[in-house]
């Protein structure tokens, strides 16, 4: 009862209108997190010819990549622990201090380690925004804003590319990093004078130890999904190590958690049947998204002949049908309390859209390539925001923190494995391919598998078929594991508990609603 009380006091404390320019500003703040890599994703071709450095070029998104990771958990704990707007305000400024030298770099040695500081930044916004958002809105209220989420996601993907080049063509690669001061100030302003939550007094010590292990892990986890087959082969010494290193320092960190007083990730809250579950699909999510996008527009550019320039337009058909899905699940759950449906059916067809990705070939037009994208859409709109919704409900006001990076941090670690799972065995196949029809010549000639539909043109016409063959043969494989992955998916979701969601709604009105909701903590915890 002492949680519901302090969550009401929370969200009667802060006005309707307040609330919502508070998560005004926390969309915002989203928006910066994931627009960033999308903007840059455009402007690399112009940053490397003006800096240089071309074999360093992964390192620009992979820092940043693992700072954001690595940081995320880290940034939930401190919330938790010290409270949650002053953190919030903190990563912000962070992120904004990495865009302006970001921008300012002479060389790629630099541009690689500010962009570190500005994944540093990020892993904080996206925490921050969920905690805060778990804060101030109880769960049976927040369906309402998971159209508000799928949109500012959509908007980042899409808008992303198209604004990274404008800025790029007129305003130089630099801007692409100014650009979110902007933002940045509007966000930091709106927060500061809107948001009001109740102070924090630690009880204990960060686990800088915990941290510290947690940091190896994850940073050992990416780099042998970021390497693993590009940079090094699989079983080199360098991979076999990070493995290793990787397992034992997950070892050490289980260890050294039961043994905190204030446990970065306390594993107390993996006690919870949904929130492990919660994890799980999760981690399936950003495994089957983070393909989609990587591994679609490639499609649709290689073999449909598409135009790199509006590659996020490619991926609209996805990007709508999550977006209007998840509003209306969210609606659903609002109005109902329910949810248990929704992981179900997102997960049933999320295997489907991903089935029917991989049955393109080169004859496949993209009225119905756009099609099978608006099946899986569907699926992670119904799942992408419950995950965390649930996640969040399935834990006590002071693990909201650690909840949601949790949550985050799985579904991050889910899209590098996808990248890198899909991504091996799509090279693999592009190779096989190539080889069987242009002969062993052709394998080294398709490592750089990621031709342009303006390269296209330029290629004989044997090698252009060939090559989009064995683009369309490597994608079929990349979605046909992710088909097979995403059944795990669907497995787990029979398993979830429908345990009521904290806060009003219609059903939970009168005196008997609330005393359930009030006991949904504690029922959370049972198997």
């Amino acid at each position: 009862m002492a949680e519901k009380t302090k969550a009401a006091e929370i969200s009667e404390g802060v006005k309707p209108r307040s609330v919502r320019v508070v998560l005004m500003a926390l969309m915002i703040a989203m928006l910066l997190a994931m627009l960033d890599n999308m903007i840059i994703g455009t402007a690399m071709p112009t940053i490397v010819g003006e800096l240089g450095g071309l074999e360093h070029l992964s390192w620009v998104v992979t820092a940043y990549t693992l700072a954001t990771a690595a940081s995320t958990p880290i940034w939930g704990k401190i919330g938790d622990m010290y409270g949650r707007k002053g953190s919030f305000l903190t990563s912000i400024v962070i992120f904004l201090i990495g865009s302006v030298l970001s921008g300012m770099s002479q060389d790629m040695g630099q541009l690689i380690g500010f962009r570190a500081i500005q994944g540093l930044g990020a892993g904080g916004l996206m925490v921050g925004v969920m905690a805060i958002i778990g804060d101030l809105i109880p769960p049976r209220e927040r369906g309402k804003y998971q159209g508000m989420m799928a949109g500012v996601m959509a908007l980042a993907m899409i808008g992303g590319p198209l604004v990274g080049g404008t800025i790029t063509d007129h305003m130089g690669w630099r801007w692409s990093f100014y650009i979110n001061l902007p933002l940045g100030a509007v966000a930091l302003a709106m927060v500061t004078a809107v948001l009001h939550l109740p102070k924090k007094k630690a009880k204990g010590k960060i686990d800088y130890l915990g941290a510290a292990l947690l940091t190896v892990a994850i940073t050992s986890t990416v780099l042998v999904t970021t390497w693993g087959g590009t940079e090094y082969a699989w079983g080199s010494g360098e991979i076999v190590g990070l493995i290793i290193l990787g397992v034992a320092s997950i070892g050490a960190f289980l260890f050294a958690e039961t043994k905190a007083a204030e446990p970065v990730m306390p594993l107390h809250i993996f006690r919870s049947r949904n929130f492990t579950l919660m994890s799980v699909i999760g981690f399936l999510v950003g495994f089957a998204m983070f393909g989609g996008v990587l591994y679609l527009p490639l499609f649709q550019q290689s073999v449909q002949g598409a135009s790199a320039t509006n590659s996020g337009l490619l991926l609209l058909p996805m990007l709508l049908s999550m977006m209007i899905v998840s509003l209306i699940a969210g609606r659903i759950t609002t109005s109902s309390g329910k949810y248990k449906v929704f992981p179900i059916v997102g997960g049933a067809l999320m295997v489907v859209g991903l089935f029917l990705l991989a049955t393109m070939d080169t004859g496949t037009s993209r009225l119905t390539s756009g099609l099978y994208m608006a099946v899986l859409g569907a699926g992670l709109g119904f799942l992408m925001q419950i995950t965390m919704l649930v996640a969040q409900n399935s834990v006590e006001m002071k693990d909201m923190g650690v909840a949601s990076s949790s949550a985050t941090l799985f579904r991050t670690l889910g899209g590098s494995f996808g990248v890198a799972l899909m991504g091996s065995l799509f090279t693999s196949q592009v190779t096989d391919t190539m080889t069987d029809r242009l002969g062993p010549q052709a394998a080294q000639a398709s490592g750089a598998a990621r031709l342009d539909a303006a390269s296209l043109a330029k290629l004989p016409e044997t090698v252009r078929d060939a090559y989009q063959h064995a683009v369309a043969a490597g994608t079929h494989s990349a979605f046909l594991l992710g088909a097979a992955i995403a059944v795990l998916g669907f497995a787990a979701a029979w398993f979830v508990k429908e345990v009521p969601l904290r806060g009003a709604g219609p059903a939970s009105a009168g005196g008997a609603g609330e005393g359930k909701a009030a006991q949904a903590p504690q029922e959370s915890f049972s198997h």
